[in-house]
């Protein structure tokens, strides 16, 4: 790439693959209850889609809370799990209703991409006080995790109230989580590695989610 010291007289033109957000909003600003003045008045750089760009905060949440997937996801996190994050971020995409931390409160957000801004994030100190929630709610726990006695995500039909649940990277779901879940999970495999990495995995599942219950596309 072409390097240059005078910016002013570089003829290469920005790559608008590149560009982050929009600048100012150009003629007369919009009405309603949804706009956000001085995003209109400085441009809006925040990682959302052009549907929502100048809107405030608030009135994305609100929107997204209209239209929430009936599916949620559980990570644990007993040790400070660097993948949280990008969970919370496939989470958003795929908009789940909640996401639920087991174990530490405290987690990773880089990963997320300023995502947990819009997404509903819920803790869990303990795998009992998860499973008392998720009885409670009529959510079917299903675990995804390479058991012994795990039956196959592509061949199973996953539900369309339920909460898919991920274990840490390396350790897995624990023995807790796996006598407590009504069903456990594995995702066919055809290399050398015994896992993938526990984001991927979780990206995975909730696409079977989204194939079943907004595509029809089952087993």
């Amino acid at each position: 790439m072409k390097e240059s010291t005078d910016t002013a007289t570089d003829p290469t033109p920005p790559d608008p693959l590149t560009a982050v957000g929009v600048g100012p909003w150009q003629g007369e600003w919009p009405e309603g209850g949804q706009w956000d003045e001085e995003l209109l008045a400085a441009g809006d750089t925040r990682n959302v889609v052009d549907a929502y760009r100048y809107w405030k905060h608030d009135a994305i949440v609100a929107d997204l809370d209209t239209r929430r997937h009936p599916f949620h996801v559980a990570i644990e996190n007993w040790q400070h799990d660097l993948n949280i994050g990008s969970v919370v971020r496939t989470a958003n995409a795929f908009l789940a209703k909640e996401v639920h931390i087991i174990g530490r409160r405290r987690w990773n957000r880089r990963g997320a991409m300023v995502t947990d801004r819009y997404q509903h994030v819920r803790h869990h100190p303990t795998v009992e006080d998860f499973v008392a929630w998720a009885q409670g709610e009529e959510l079917r726990i299903v675990g995804i995790d390479n058991f012994p006695d795990s039956v196959p995500l592509e061949t199973y039909e996953l539900p369309e109230k339920c909460v898919l649940v991920f274990g840490q990277e390396g350790p897995g779901l624990t023995a807790e989580v796996h006598a407590a879940a009504d069903a456990t999970l594995s995702i066919a495999q055809f290399g050398s590695t015994r896992s993938m990495n526990a984001s991927a995995a979780a990206a995975i599942a909730m696409h079977g989610w989204v194939r079943r219950h907004v595509f029809g596309q089952g087993i």
